[in-house]
């Protein structure tokens, strides 16, 4: 055959698939007659670019003019009678990447996360979010609804994944060939769930600060309420978080040889409050012994007063300037509080000051039993099919104790059969002044997606991940995130925040991180 035939005859193959995958690939508003089980679409919209403002209750209307076009897809998902899940597909008009990105949720969730949604469909994902099955962020919800928890708890997700991967099949006119699901706080539990419970809905997962175990982690938060507000002197006012936070880093920011107003590593940190008690009347610079009492409930591991065994481990030091978030009082956080309510105990007027530590958390173990249960660190099923885990949390985080984080990756890693032996699997990373999922003093803005991808795409495994802090539009400190236990250690020589003055290194000797127990 002469070259020219050829030639030609590739040419009309290249048109012929590019014809069939034209006509397999549907229009957007034709998915509004898409078919799915237990299934039905209720928008399909084409939404042009710059065009999308989010309805007030996932976003306060606010505009999101830099979205590229993309087809809107609503749809509700019954698996059962009492099941209302509510889900959101954004498919990008042109230069999908050819991936999937579910979101996560936070709190009781109760609506969908736009901004999340906002920054994956920005990086050519087909993305997805649901509202799990309920509309407001409380968990009255669950109150009389049994099947209505196990939405929340993981059925939301799962099914939302395995219909997104549907609809963007039906427009695309083929799957994704990635699947992955990034989510932090409520999100990150989310995560670790799916991993556990439906290891092949992804093949790449990010699960930020972890709200993990459940139980433990808001029977804490009201066992640090009861030391902070058992009486009016327990108290400790907001404006004296910032004089224990200055007496943490006297103490403990040197500790990685530089001063940056960051602990790189807070497990190091030996930190008594008692430094800062009172030697006489009261005043705004110290401490009472009743408010010292208080401060060491908050930053110590709360165990089991009969076994001694660890139910959650405290705030670390560093972690002061947010304390306000959940001790500010007249009662616990809301989020613990309503899971005791509506949960554990079925009862809207029940008194968080009746909490007895052991028993109570016995009944929310009892209660959270195939729903809110602690995530099992087993994630073979996950490991074995390829699938690659990133965890992160800052160290500074207010809402759930870092240390969190930590124990489950140390769990999860003896306790997970790897596909071969030696290979990498998870990867865990602890950021240094960070808040809750973004915010505080350290470096909070890095792309940990990025990071992934290319770990599960071109199995490129994840060393250090840049991290800039970002004020007023400027970026003021970068910062490498290392893979744990290592930590990041400045080299001598050039500017403290600047990220290539610094390398990754393992603890030093004799100072391994401390035990959370």
């Amino acid at each position: 055959m002469k070259p020219v035939t050829i030639a030609l005859l590739a040419v009309c193959v290249a048109v012929w698939v590019s014809i069939e995958a034209l006509t397999a690939a549907g229009s957007c508003e034709s998915l509004s007659a898409l078919k799915l089980p237990d299934t039905a679409i209720t928008m399909a919209q084409s939404v042009a670019a710059g065009g999308f403002s989010s309805p007030a209750a996932g976003g306060g209307g606010q505009a999101f003019s830099t979205l590229p076009a993309f087809c809107r897809v609503a749809a509700t998902i019954t698996p059962t009678p009492d099941s209302d899940i509510n889900v959101e597909v954004w498919l990008p008009a042109s230069g999908w990447n050819g991936k999937y990105q579910a979101v996560g949720n936070g709190g009781w969730a109760g609506s969908l996360a736009y901004a999340a949604m906002a920054r994956a469909l920005r990086g050519g994902y087909a993305t997805s979010s649901t509202d799990t099955g309920h509309t407001g962020g409380s968990a009255s919800f669950a109150l009389g609804h049994p099947e209505k928890l196990i939405d929340y708890a993981y059925r939301s997700v799962h099914e939302m994944t395995v219909k997104s991967k549907a609809v963007a099949t039906a427009f695309y006119g083929t799957g994704a060939t990635r699947s992955y699901f990034n989510g932090c706080s409520t999100g990150g539990r989310q995560a670790l769930v799916e991993a556990q419970r439906f290891p092949n809905d992804f093949d790449g997962i990010v699960s930020g600060a972890a709200a993990n175990p459940k139980s433990g982690l808001d029977a804490w938060r009201i066992w640090m309420t009861q030391a902070m507000l058992k009486n009016q002197a327990s108290f400790i006012p907001q404006e004296k978080h910032r004089v224990i936070h200055q007496a943490v880093l006297d103490a403990c920011d040197g500790l990685d040889g530089v001063k940056d107003g960051l602990i790189e590593n807070p497990t190091r940190c030996r930190f008594d409050p008692a430094v800062l008690a009172c030697r006489g009347a009261d005043g705004p610079s110290c401490l009472t012994a009743a408010q010292l009492e208080a401060a060491k409930v908050v930053m110590s591991p709360v165990k089991n007063r009969h076994t001694g065994e660890l139910i959650f481990p405290g705030f670390e030091p560093g972690t002061e300037l947010g304390w306000t978030r959940m001790l500010s009082g007249p009662d616990p956080y809301v989020n613990a509080l309503e899971q005791f309510k509506y949960i554990v105990f079925k009862d809207p007027k029940w008194d968080w000051r009746t909490f007895d530590l052991e028993r109570d958390l016995a009944a929310a173990e009892k209660a959270g039993q195939d729903t809110l249960a602690a995530v099992d660190p087993n994630l073979t099923a996950f490991a074995q099919h390829g699938g690659k885990l990133i965890m992160y949390h800052g160290w500074s985080d207010p809402s759930i104790a870092p240390q969190a984080s930590v124990n489950f990756y140390t769990r999860a890693l003896p306790a997970t059969k790897a596909p071969t032996r030696g290979s990498t699997w998870l990867r865990l990373y602890m950021v240094p002044g960070m808040g809750h999922c973004g915010g505080g003093d350290g470096p909070d803005t890095f792309d940990i997606m990025r990071a992934l991808d290319s770990w599960v795409d071109r199995g490129t495994l994840p060393q250090r991940i840049e991290a800039s802090k970002i004020t007023a539009g400027k970026v003021i400190r970068t910062r490498p995130l290392c893979p744990y236990p290592q930590v990041a250690r400045y080299t001598g020589t050039g500017s403290i925040d600047e990220a290539a003055n610094f390398t990754c290194v393992a603890p030093r000797s004799g100072l391994r991180p401390r035990s959370a127990s």
